[in-house]
């Protein structure tokens, strides 16, 4: 894995000596020996993690933490506190400063290299999420950054696996303090129980008298439901490696027994408040996506997505040895709607007709809006029959019932015509159909409105 590493302290000999572990892990090193030269760095996106002394001269490392995580631009990339202080109170101050964890020295090359691997790892599956969201701003999507900084971590939803009720007596009522805590003491039923909750955080002691813990941690990272669910492991002290085991296959955190209850506080706001974080990008890039093959007022896909699912479905049906059939629909006199009535009123019309189309297809088939009053249903598996059954159908539901506009106030009537066209000949290309389809409307509309016509085989 290859990763920036900034590695920030005002004593040279320290820096070299992290910098000396890092490169013989392939990571490339920055370094800086003030807070003020390593905030300027972050600003640039030039760094995927932050190892970060506490005390520095110009600015103290909890100083440096801070303005990292409050800001949009760098409050995403992972700090890790390294230093001399081992008070489990400096630990909380560092967590609640934003730190992603605090090691104190002398730090074991095994336990610095696999956390600084595991959170860059995490920051590279953010990173690429963020790149996806981008878009997301240029179609008006909010940026999740601020929102992201002013999270508290707290309010969040968590399940603690624990079979020893000396321990989830003690935890559990902590995390009650902040937060919603479910406790399953069945590690057996731990897995379904995590997949139904909708957990923003799953605790699991690595001590379970007769299931191990990491293979509890590894099922969750393979099943879809929970494999974004940040895990917080607690082992028992002296158990470093199958804690760095964790670090290898999914776990994001980890604590000590004894657990000091503030730190257990800090460690879950940090992952929660993570949590939320990528689940707002992924929210982006979903409606990113969404957006972009869906015309927005009438909730239909839109010209694009069916033009390339369409070519999809033509290839289907000659594999298959099945029709396919098309209707262009066009909405009577349209015009006269928007001349007469004004144009919230024709969007009042296409939003209805667009529910119509909906209630009168089968779920298998695709209705889109192909530009202005225009759309058009692709049939899967329909032939010119069947299809003019539905044609008419629809036609008639709109024709009989009167479409409210003006938020009801009044109501008009509403004609359709509709052009069909089957793709039943091996090799025609869909464009013809298209075509045919288009010519069928166009007979429709000439011969008077308010039907359907057949396209020529």
């Amino acid at each position: 894995m290859s990763a920036r590493v900034l590695v920030v302290d005002d004593i040279a000999s320290n820096v070299k000596l992290l910098e000396a572990r890092l490169s013989a892990e392939y990571f490339d090193v920055l370094t800086a020996n003030c807070g003020t030269q390593a905030l300027e760095i972050c600003e640039h996106a030039e760094c995927d993690i932050v190892l970060l002394d506490v005390m520095m001269p110009d600015m103290d490392g909890f100083e440096v933490c801070r303005r990292l995580k409050s800001n949009p631009k760098t409050h995403f990339i992972p700090v890790v506190m390294v230093t001399a202080l081992d008070d489990p109170s400096d630990r909380v101050r560092g967590l609640e400063a934003g730190a992603d964890d605090f090691l104190t020295k002398p730090v074991s090359d095994v336990v610095l290299i696999a956390r600084v691997r595991s959170l860059t790892r995490l920051k590279m599956m953010s990173d690429e999420l963020r790149m996806r969201a981008l878009t997301s701003r240029e179609i008006g999507i909010q940026s999740p950054e601020r929102d992201a900084v002013a999270d508290t971590g707290k309010g969040g939803r968590i399940l603690l696996v624990d079979d020893r009720p000396s321990s989830y007596e003690r935890l559990a009522p902590v995390l009650a303090t902040e937060h919603e805590v479910d406790v399953e003491n069945d590690p057996a039923e731990a897995l379904f129980h995590a997949a139904d909750g909708n957990y923003d955080l799953l605790i699991v002691s690595l001590g379970l008298a007769n299931f191990d813990g990491l293979r509890l941690c590894s099922q969750a990272r393979s099943l879809e439901r929970t494999r974004h669910v940040p895990i917080l492991a607690i082992a028992d002290a002296g158990n470093n490696a199958r804690l760095l085991r964790g670090l290898e296959i999914g776990v994001n955190d980890y604590l000590i027994q004894p657990v000091d209850k503030n730190e257990l506080l800090a460690r879950a706001r940090t992952q929660i408040r993570r949590r939320r974080y990528t689940d707002h990008l992924r929210d982006n890039v979903q409606n990113s996506i969404e957006m972009a093959i869906t015309d927005a007022l009438t909730g239909l896909h839109n010209r694009r997505y069916m033009e390339s699912h369409l070519a999809t479905l033509a290839e289907q049906a000659a594999v298959r040895g099945k029709p396919l059939a098309l209707m262009m629909l066009d909405i009577d006199f349209f015009k006269s709607i928007n001349d007469g009535h004004g144009h919230d009123a024709g969007d009042d019309v296409l939003r209805e007709f667009a529910l119509r189309i909906r209630k009168s297809i089968r779920g298998i088939d695709l209705a889109c809006r192909y530009g202005g009053e225009e759309f058009v249903v692709v049939m899967p598996e329909t032939d010119l029959a069947v299809a003019g059954m539905v044609a008419e159908r629809l036609r008639h539901a709109i024709a009989t019932e009167p479409f409210a506009i003006e938020k009801g106030t009044k109501r008009i009537d509403v004609t359709i015509s509709i052009g069909i066209a089957v793709l039943d000949r091996k090799g025609e290309p869909v464009a013809d159909v298209m075509k045919r389809a288009d010519q069928a409307l166009y007979r429709a509309k000439h011969d008077g409105r308010n039907r359907v016509v057949a396209a020529a085989a």
